[in-house]
């Protein structure tokens, strides 16, 4: 019997998947008697990521960890965060699932310790871990739920800066989202709630999801004693696709689950942010500002 199933999405991210396959590893071999599989779905990857992860099934780590099974899918394409990881879920044994970016390190006994606090507990359907930057410093990945008020206060009043719209609490605690890169819930959970929106590519994925979880009085909590270093943005390679993902996957949102009226407003507040970004852009010559914040406005209007 499978207790866990961890699942980890690579795409051309070959030495990040192959570090955080030994973390999982080495974590699980903390006083931990979990027997687990680690399925890794590969989507399309160039970089030597797929013959790194035939090599993997026979490496000295696995040959060592008998109660630790790992399966590979090769993708023909790339599938994205949501798909892919809806299509590991199908193949997923364990009854708890755990999912987890390939850009993670996981700390010490970060698994066993999320797993049994999740087991044992009744208050929470989905948690996540703590999250931190490679030089340890905190990194913000919960927060409250995405409201009008709550995206001008990031677009506009540097919300995640000070706190307000995403933060690490050292508290456990209810919230209504935390990040994609980390967290543990009932594979029967995530399958009533029809799992991640295929049509969301990559980026605003937990936010749907987390929201659709709500409204099914699911709770949604924080566990800050199980610790992992999240590297991020080790998919996108650049900070541009991030930011056009991110507005597509707010209007994506809203289309979805809120009326014309706020649609409308969030249009007007990205379209703004847009322009203001692109004057920046022009006054301090920073040509990355003009073409990303360009781009930006083009998707608002094209959607």
């Amino acid at each position: 019997m499978t207790d866990l199933s961890i699942i980890v999405i690579s795409y051309n991210t070959k030495v990040l998947t192959e570090k955080c396959l030994e973390t999982i590893i080495s974590s699980l071999h903390h006083k931990s008697t979990i027997t687990a599989e680690i399925i890794v779905i590969d989507n399309n990857s160039n970089d030597g990521s797929v013959e790194m992860l035939k090599d993997f099934h026979s490496s000295m780590l696995m040959s060592q960890s008998p109660n630790i099974k790992l399966k590979t899918i090769f993708s023909k394409s790339n599938l994205g965060y949501a798909k892919g990881n809806n299509e590991a879920v199908k193949r997923a044994e364990g009854k708890i699932i755990l999912f987890l970016n390939s850009d993670i390190e996981v700390l010490a006994d970060a698994i066993p310790k999320l797993y049994q606090f999740f087991v044992n507990q009744k208050r929470f359907q989905f948690i996540g871990g703590k999250l931190f930057n490679q030089d340890m410093t905190s990194q913000a990945s919960c927060g409250p739920d995405y409201s009008l008020p709550i995206v001008f206060t990031a677009l506009f009043l540097r919300g995640d800066y000070y706190g307000l719209t995403r933060y690490s609490p050292n508290q456990l605690r209810q919230v209504d989202w935390v990040s994609g890169a980390c967290f543990i819930c009932k594979k029967t959970d995530f399958e009533n709630i029809s799992g991640f929106d295929n049509n969301i590519f990559m980026y605003m994925d937990e936010i749907d999801l987390f929201f659709r979880a709500r409204k099914h009085q699911l709770i949604v909590g924080f566990y800050p004693d199980a610790q992992f270093i999240h590297i991020g943005s080790g998919s996108s390679h650049g900070r541009t696709q991030p930011i056009l993902q991110v507005f597509k996957g707010l209007i994506y949102f809203y289309k979805k689950h809120h009326r014309t009226s706020a649609i409308n407003f969030l249009k007007f507040m990205l379209k703004l942010k847009a322009l203001v970004a692109c004057r920046i852009g022009r006054l301090l010559g920073n040509q990355y500002l003009i073409s990303t914040y360009a781009k930006a406005y083009k998707i608002v209007d094209n959607n």
